[in-house]
Protein backbone atom coordinates (compact mmCIF):
# COMPACT_ATOMS: atom_id res chain seq x y z
CA UNK A 1 0.00 0.00 0.00
CA UNK A 2 1.32 3.46 -0.99
CA UNK A 3 2.99 5.89 1.64
CA UNK A 4 0.65 9.08 2.65
CA UNK A 5 1.20 11.64 4.45
CA UNK A 6 1.04 12.24 7.96
CA UNK A 7 -1.17 14.91 7.82
CA UNK A 8 -4.38 12.81 6.48
CA UNK A 9 -3.63 10.07 8.64
CA UNK A 10 -3.56 12.01 11.64
CA UNK A 11 -6.64 13.85 10.76
CA UNK A 12 -8.41 10.74 9.62
CA UNK A 13 -8.25 8.52 12.69
CA UNK A 14 -9.47 10.21 15.41
CA UNK A 15 -12.39 11.79 13.33
CA UNK A 16 -14.70 8.12 13.07
CA UNK A 17 -16.48 9.10 10.07
CA UNK A 18 -19.84 8.22 9.17
CA UNK A 19 -19.57 5.16 6.59
CA UNK A 20 -22.29 7.41 4.29
CA UNK A 21 -20.31 10.44 3.88
CA UNK A 22 -17.09 8.32 3.03
CA UNK A 23 -19.74 6.05 0.86
CA UNK A 24 -21.03 9.51 -0.77
CA UNK A 25 -17.36 10.58 -1.14
CA UNK A 26 -16.80 7.55 -3.23
CA UNK A 27 -19.39 7.78 -5.41
CA UNK A 28 -18.67 11.07 -6.49
CA UNK A 29 -15.05 9.92 -7.07
CA UNK A 30 -16.26 7.12 -8.93
CA UNK A 31 -19.00 9.03 -10.92
CA UNK A 32 -17.32 12.33 -11.54
CA UNK A 33 -20.67 14.45 -10.57
CA UNK A 34 -22.94 14.74 -7.72
CA UNK A 35 -26.15 14.27 -9.72
CA UNK A 36 -24.89 11.07 -10.82
CA UNK A 37 -23.97 9.99 -6.92
CA UNK A 38 -27.47 11.23 -5.87
CA UNK A 39 -29.43 8.93 -8.55
CA UNK A 40 -27.32 5.84 -7.34
CA UNK A 41 -28.23 6.48 -3.71
CA UNK A 42 -31.99 7.64 -4.46
CA UNK A 43 -31.22 10.54 -2.58
CA UNK A 44 -31.56 14.59 -2.76
CA UNK A 45 -28.56 16.63 -4.61
CA UNK A 46 -28.16 18.81 -1.36
CA UNK A 47 -27.57 15.58 0.38
CA UNK A 48 -24.69 14.90 -1.41
CA UNK A 49 -23.13 18.09 -1.14
CA UNK A 50 -24.11 18.84 2.89
CA UNK A 51 -22.48 15.14 3.31
CA UNK A 52 -19.33 16.16 1.34
CA UNK A 53 -18.90 19.43 2.98
CA UNK A 54 -18.93 18.04 6.06
CA UNK A 55 -16.39 15.46 5.12
CA UNK A 56 -14.39 18.08 4.10
CA UNK A 57 -14.74 20.17 7.33
CA UNK A 58 -13.90 17.56 9.44
CA UNK A 59 -10.65 16.38 7.43
CA UNK A 60 -9.91 19.82 7.31
CA UNK A 61 -8.92 19.14 3.19
CA UNK A 62 -11.01 19.88 -0.03
CA UNK A 63 -11.64 16.80 -1.55
CA UNK A 64 -12.47 18.11 -4.58
CA UNK A 65 -12.37 20.82 -7.39
CA UNK A 66 -15.82 22.05 -8.70
CA UNK A 67 -15.82 22.54 -12.66
CA UNK A 68 -18.45 23.08 -15.04
CA UNK A 69 -17.81 20.01 -16.16
CA UNK A 70 -17.93 17.94 -13.18
CA UNK A 71 -15.83 17.04 -10.16
CA UNK A 72 -12.50 15.89 -10.09
CA UNK A 73 -10.16 15.44 -7.35
CA UNK A 74 -7.63 16.88 -5.53
CA UNK A 75 -4.46 15.55 -4.02
CA UNK A 76 -5.76 14.97 -0.99
CA UNK A 77 -8.76 13.54 -2.48
CA UNK A 78 -6.86 11.22 -4.63
CA UNK A 79 -5.13 10.03 -0.96
CA UNK A 80 -8.30 9.57 0.58
CA UNK A 81 -9.64 7.39 -2.70
CA UNK A 82 -5.96 5.87 -2.47
CA UNK A 83 -6.97 5.01 1.50
CA UNK A 84 -9.94 3.72 0.54
CA UNK A 85 -9.43 1.33 -2.27
CA UNK A 86 -8.12 -1.61 0.50
CA UNK A 87 -11.91 -1.35 2.16
CA UNK A 88 -13.53 -1.27 -1.17
CA UNK A 89 -14.80 -4.94 -1.26
CA UNK A 90 -15.79 -5.01 2.14
CA UNK A 91 -17.55 -1.35 1.80
CA UNK A 92 -19.47 -3.46 -1.37
CA UNK A 93 -20.48 -6.21 0.83
CA UNK A 94 -21.88 -3.69 3.68
CA UNK A 95 -23.97 -2.10 1.09
CA UNK A 96 -25.33 -5.63 -0.35
CA UNK A 97 -25.80 -6.67 3.48
CA UNK A 98 -27.48 -3.32 4.06
CA UNK A 99 -29.66 -3.05 1.02
CA UNK A 100 -31.01 -6.77 1.87
CA UNK A 101 -31.70 -5.99 4.95
CA UNK A 102 -33.74 -2.45 3.78
CA UNK A 103 -35.38 -4.66 1.45
CA UNK A 104 -36.69 -6.87 3.92
CA UNK A 105 -37.87 -3.64 5.88
CA UNK A 106 -41.45 -4.71 5.37
CA UNK A 107 -45.23 -3.40 7.32
CA UNK A 108 -47.28 -0.69 7.51
CA UNK A 109 -46.25 3.00 9.13
CA UNK A 110 -49.33 5.15 10.11
CA UNK A 111 -47.91 8.71 9.61
CA UNK A 112 -50.07 11.37 11.24
CA UNK A 113 -49.94 15.20 9.80
CA UNK A 114 -51.49 18.31 9.08
CA UNK A 115 -52.40 18.98 5.42
CA UNK A 116 -50.36 22.27 5.30
CA UNK A 117 -46.65 20.00 6.06
CA UNK A 118 -47.63 17.10 3.37
CA UNK A 119 -48.42 19.88 0.64
CA UNK A 120 -45.41 21.89 1.80
CA UNK A 121 -42.73 19.04 2.54
CA UNK A 122 -43.39 15.23 3.29
CA UNK A 123 -44.85 14.31 -0.37
CA UNK A 124 -41.97 13.93 -2.24
CA UNK A 125 -39.85 12.63 0.93
CA UNK A 126 -42.03 10.18 1.21
CA UNK A 127 -42.09 8.83 -2.21
CA UNK A 128 -38.00 9.06 -1.98
CA UNK A 129 -38.45 6.75 1.09
CA UNK A 130 -41.04 4.38 -0.73
CA UNK A 131 -38.03 3.97 -3.40
CA UNK A 132 -35.53 2.82 -0.82
CA UNK A 133 -37.72 0.85 1.19
CA UNK A 134 -40.39 -0.43 -1.17
CA UNK A 135 -41.67 -3.05 1.58
CA UNK A 136 -43.06 -0.62 3.59
CA UNK A 137 -46.71 0.46 3.04
CA UNK A 138 -47.45 4.32 4.07
CA UNK A 139 -50.93 5.37 5.44
CA UNK A 140 -51.14 9.32 6.12
CA UNK A 141 -53.83 10.50 8.21
CA UNK A 142 -54.08 13.77 7.86
CA UNK A 143 -55.23 15.20 11.28
CA UNK A 144 -54.54 18.82 13.11
CA UNK A 145 -54.42 17.54 16.80
CA UNK A 146 -52.30 14.70 18.96
CA UNK A 147 -55.53 12.83 19.84
CA UNK A 148 -54.68 9.46 17.74
CA UNK A 149 -51.10 9.61 18.31
CA UNK A 150 -51.27 9.75 22.02
CA UNK A 151 -53.99 6.76 21.54
CA UNK A 152 -51.25 4.92 19.70
CA UNK A 153 -53.67 4.94 16.72
CA UNK A 154 -50.36 6.38 14.26
CA UNK A 155 -46.71 5.57 14.32
CA UNK A 156 -45.05 8.53 13.54
CA UNK A 157 -45.92 12.26 13.78
CA UNK A 158 -44.48 15.41 11.57
CA UNK A 159 -46.59 18.63 13.07
CA UNK A 160 -46.24 22.37 14.30
CA UNK A 161 -46.13 22.42 18.12
CA UNK A 162 -45.62 25.00 20.85
CA UNK A 163 -45.75 22.02 23.54
CA UNK A 164 -45.70 18.45 23.15
CA UNK A 165 -47.83 16.93 24.80
CA UNK A 166 -46.59 13.94 27.78
CA UNK A 167 -45.78 10.47 26.40
CA UNK A 168 -44.28 11.64 23.25
CA UNK A 169 -40.66 11.75 22.14
CA UNK A 170 -38.84 13.10 19.60
CA UNK A 171 -37.14 15.65 17.74
CA UNK A 172 -37.42 19.69 16.57
CA UNK A 173 -36.77 19.95 12.71
CA UNK A 174 -37.17 23.02 12.44
CA UNK A 175 -39.56 26.36 12.49
CA UNK A 176 -42.14 27.20 10.30
CA UNK A 177 -42.32 31.07 9.80
CA UNK A 178 -45.22 33.31 9.10
CA UNK A 179 -45.37 36.73 7.21
CA UNK A 180 -48.13 38.88 5.56
CA UNK A 181 -48.80 38.61 2.00
CA UNK A 182 -51.24 39.52 -0.64
CA UNK A 183 -51.53 39.31 -4.11
CA UNK A 184 -50.68 41.47 -6.88
CA UNK A 185 -53.95 42.04 -8.40
CA UNK A 186 -55.35 42.83 -4.66
CA UNK A 187 -52.57 45.45 -4.11
CA UNK A 188 -53.29 46.72 -7.59
CA UNK A 189 -56.89 46.98 -6.68
CA UNK A 190 -56.51 48.42 -3.30
CA UNK A 191 -53.71 51.48 -4.69
CA UNK A 192 -57.18 52.17 -7.09
CA UNK A 193 -59.13 52.87 -4.67
CA UNK A 194 -56.23 55.29 -2.81
CA UNK A 195 -55.28 52.64 0.20
CA UNK A 196 -51.88 52.50 0.99
CA UNK A 197 -50.93 48.81 1.23
CA UNK A 198 -48.71 49.51 3.77
CA UNK A 199 -51.60 51.04 5.72
CA UNK A 200 -52.71 47.37 7.07
CA UNK A 201 -55.30 48.35 9.04
CA UNK A 202 -57.38 49.45 5.63
CA UNK A 203 -56.88 46.57 4.14
CA UNK A 204 -59.24 42.92 3.43
CA UNK A 205 -57.88 40.48 5.53
CA UNK A 206 -58.49 36.48 5.50
CA UNK A 207 -58.63 35.36 8.63
CA UNK A 208 -58.40 31.98 10.13
CA UNK A 209 -61.20 30.28 11.33
CA UNK A 210 -62.63 28.54 14.47
CA UNK A 211 -60.41 25.31 14.51
CA UNK A 212 -57.60 27.82 13.71
CA UNK A 213 -58.27 29.80 16.21
CA UNK A 214 -55.11 29.03 18.79
CA UNK A 215 -52.93 29.28 16.15
CA UNK A 216 -50.63 32.69 16.48
CA UNK A 217 -51.73 33.90 13.37
CA UNK A 218 -55.46 34.13 14.70
CA UNK A 219 -54.31 35.90 17.71
CA UNK A 220 -52.07 38.46 15.72
CA UNK A 221 -55.27 39.59 13.67
CA UNK A 222 -57.63 39.58 16.83
CA UNK A 223 -54.63 42.31 17.85
CA UNK A 224 -54.08 44.12 14.83
CA UNK A 225 -56.86 44.35 12.55
CA UNK A 226 -60.44 45.78 12.89
CA UNK A 227 -62.84 42.88 13.06
CA UNK A 228 -64.74 44.34 10.03
CA UNK A 229 -61.60 44.56 7.93
CA UNK A 230 -61.16 40.79 8.35
CA UNK A 231 -63.84 39.88 5.36
CA UNK A 232 -63.22 36.05 4.13
CA UNK A 233 -62.76 33.71 7.19
CA UNK A 234 -61.57 29.83 6.33
CA UNK A 235 -60.79 26.93 8.44
CA UNK A 236 -57.50 25.67 6.83
CA UNK A 237 -54.13 27.04 6.41
CA UNK A 238 -54.28 26.02 2.54
CA UNK A 239 -57.70 27.76 2.13
CA UNK A 240 -56.29 30.87 3.08
CA UNK A 241 -53.23 30.28 0.58
CA UNK A 242 -56.11 30.03 -2.00
CA UNK A 243 -58.13 32.92 -0.54
CA UNK A 244 -55.10 35.41 -0.67
CA UNK A 245 -53.87 34.13 -4.08
CA UNK A 246 -57.42 34.72 -5.36
CA UNK A 247 -57.56 38.43 -4.50
CA UNK A 248 -59.62 38.30 -1.50
CA UNK A 249 -57.44 40.39 0.90
CA UNK A 250 -54.12 40.67 2.23
CA UNK A 251 -53.34 37.40 4.80
CA UNK A 252 -50.35 35.89 7.19
CA UNK A 253 -49.48 32.96 5.48
CA UNK A 254 -46.73 30.28 5.99
CA UNK A 255 -43.59 30.99 4.24
CA UNK A 256 -43.81 27.39 3.65
CA UNK A 257 -46.45 27.29 0.82
CA UNK A 258 -46.70 31.35 0.46
CA UNK A 259 -42.61 31.57 -0.58
CA UNK A 260 -41.73 31.64 -4.26
CA UNK A 261 -45.69 31.71 -5.59
CA UNK A 262 -44.62 34.57 -8.38
CA UNK A 263 -48.34 36.20 -7.60
CA UNK A 264 -47.47 36.79 -4.14
CA UNK A 265 -46.27 39.96 -2.52
CA UNK A 266 -44.70 39.73 0.70
CA UNK A 267 -46.04 42.79 2.60
CA UNK A 268 -43.14 42.62 5.38
CA UNK A 269 -40.46 40.28 7.01
CA UNK A 270 -41.84 37.67 8.90
CA UNK A 271 -42.68 38.54 12.99
CA UNK A 272 -40.66 36.34 14.70
CA UNK A 273 -43.41 35.99 17.32
CA UNK A 274 -45.25 34.33 14.77
CA UNK A 275 -42.61 31.43 14.74
CA UNK A 276 -44.21 27.94 15.08
CA UNK A 277 -41.47 24.83 15.87
CA UNK A 278 -42.45 21.45 13.71
CA UNK A 279 -42.10 18.09 15.78
CA UNK A 280 -41.10 14.63 14.68
CA UNK A 281 -42.87 12.60 17.38
CA UNK A 282 -43.26 9.16 18.28
CA UNK A 283 -44.93 7.28 21.24
CA UNK A 284 -42.09 6.08 23.51
CA UNK A 285 -43.41 2.54 23.04
CA UNK A 286 -42.28 2.84 19.59
CA UNK A 287 -39.08 3.92 19.05
CA UNK A 288 -37.52 0.28 19.49
CA UNK A 289 -39.72 -0.55 16.36
CA UNK A 290 -37.15 -0.78 12.92
CA UNK A 291 -39.52 0.39 10.36
CA UNK A 292 -40.42 3.34 12.57
CA UNK A 293 -37.14 4.08 13.52
CA UNK A 294 -35.59 3.83 10.27
CA UNK A 295 -38.47 5.87 8.89
CA UNK A 296 -38.19 8.40 11.72
CA UNK A 297 -34.03 9.10 10.82
CA UNK A 298 -34.99 9.51 7.32
CA UNK A 299 -37.32 12.47 7.65
CA UNK A 300 -35.26 14.10 10.74
CA UNK A 301 -31.99 13.87 8.73
CA UNK A 302 -33.93 15.75 5.48
CA UNK A 303 -36.16 17.95 7.20
CA UNK A 304 -33.28 19.31 9.49
CA UNK A 305 -31.75 20.06 6.71
CA UNK A 306 -34.87 21.13 4.57
CA UNK A 307 -34.31 24.85 2.54
CA UNK A 308 -38.21 25.62 3.80
CA UNK A 309 -37.80 25.26 7.61
CA UNK A 310 -35.61 27.47 9.15
CA UNK A 311 -33.76 25.61 11.53
CA UNK A 312 -34.45 24.05 14.76
CA UNK A 313 -31.20 26.55 16.72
Amino acid sequence: MPNHSAKMQKKEEPQNQDWDDLRFFTAVAEEGSVGAAARRFAVDHSTILRRLARLEEQLEVRLFDRFQSGYQLTKEGEELRELMLPLAEQIDAVQRHMAGRNAELSGPIRLTTTDTLLHGLLAPLLVRFRILHPGIQLEVVVNNGFLNLTRREADLALRPATHVPDLLVGRRVGTLRTAPYASRAYIERARQQGIDPRDWAQLDWVAPGDSLAHLKQARWLHDHVPPERQVFVIDTLLGMLTAVRSGMGAGMLLQLLANGLEDLVPLAAPDSALDTPVWLLTHADLRQVQRVRVLSAFLYEELSAHPALRPAG
